[in-house]
C-alpha cells in the first residue's frame, strides 16, 4: 500500500469507488463501517445526484444521516464513464474534545432494569427486552445514564409496548488519551416517539457526555470502559 493509498485508508472520512453500474471497486476501512448504516445502492444514487455536470471533482455542503453518521458535506468525482468515488465529509459522532468518562464500575443491565422497574409503575405499558448478555461492567455516570434513559422512555409514553435493546456495535470504537474502546448501544423503540419530547432529550443530552440517535428509535451509545 502507498502512502498516498494509506491516507484515504485510515481517513476518518468514508470514501468508497464505483463503477458504472453501482458496484464498489474499493472503499478505506471509514466506509466499511458506513455499510452497516446504507446501503451501497443508496450512496451511489447520491454520488450520481451530486456528480459534477462534466468530468471533475463537485464538493456539495448539504446535511446527511446514516444511523450514527451525521455528514456536513460530500465530493464527488469521475474522470470517466467507467468509474466515480464519493467522499463524504463525517461530523464526529461524539465531541471531540470530550473527556474520558468518570463514574462507577457498574452493571449496565441492572440500571436499565431500574428504569424499566420505575418507568412500569402505575403504567398499562408492556415493557419488553432484547439484551446482548456479553457487556461487562462498565465505568459509567450512573446519575447521568438514569436521567437520560428515563427521558427516552417519555418520548415513548403514548405505545402500549416500548422494546429496550443492549447490543454490541461490531467493528466500532472511540478513543480516550490514545486509547480505543469498544462501543454498545441501549436502543428504545416503539412504534410512536413524541417529538416534542425528543427536543427536550437533545438538550439533555447535549449537555452530557452521552451521545444519543435519534431515529424513528432512540439509541444512547456508551464506550466500553472496564477500568
Amino acid at each position: 500500500m502507498t502512502f498516498e493509498q494509506q491516507w484515504i485508508e485510515f481517513d476518518y472520512n468514508p470514501y468508497i469507488l464505483f463503477n458504472s453500474s453501482g458496484k464498489i471497486l474499493s472503499l478505506n476501512s471509514e466506509a466499511q463501517f458506513l455499510l452497516g448504516s446504507a446501503t451501497a445502492q443508496e450512496i451511489f444514487e447520491l454520488a450520481i445526484t451530486y456528480a459534477n455536470v462534466t468530468f471533475g471533482f463537485k464538493t456539495t455542503f448539504l446535511e446527511l444521516e446514516f444511523g450514527r453518521y451525521k455528514f456536513f458535506g460530500l465530493t464527488v468525482g469521475y474522470e470517466n464513464e467507467e468509474e466515480i468515488g464519493v467522499k463524504f465529509y463525517q461530523a464526529p459522532s461524539f465531541k471531540l474534545n470530550n473527556p474520558k468518562p468518570v463514574g462507577q464500575l457498574t452493571n449496565i443491565y441492572s440500571l436499565v432494569d431500574l428504569c424499566i422497574s420505575s418507568n412500569s409503575i402505575g403504567s398499562s405499558i408492556k415493557f419488553t427486552k432484547e439484551f446482548d448478555p456479553t457487556i461487562p461492567e462498565i465505568i459509567i455516570n450512573s446519575n447521568g445514564f438514569i436521567k437520560i434513559l428515563n427521558k427516552m422512555y417519555a418520548c415513548f409514553d403514548d405505545n402500549k409496548t416500548i422494546n429496550t435493546k443492549i447490543f454490541f456495535r461490531v467493528g466500532e470504537h472511540i478513543k480516550f488519551e490514545e486509547k480505543k474502546y469498544c462501543i454498545f448501544s441501549v436502543e428504545v423503540s416503539a412504534e410512536n416517539i413524541n417529538k416534542q419530547k425528543t427536543t427536550e432529550l437533545k438538550i439533555l443530552s447535549e449537555n452530557s457526555n452521552f451521545y444519543i440517535d435519534i431515529q424513528k428509535s432512540i439509541t444512547i451509545n456508551i464506550p466500553m470502559i472496564t477500568s
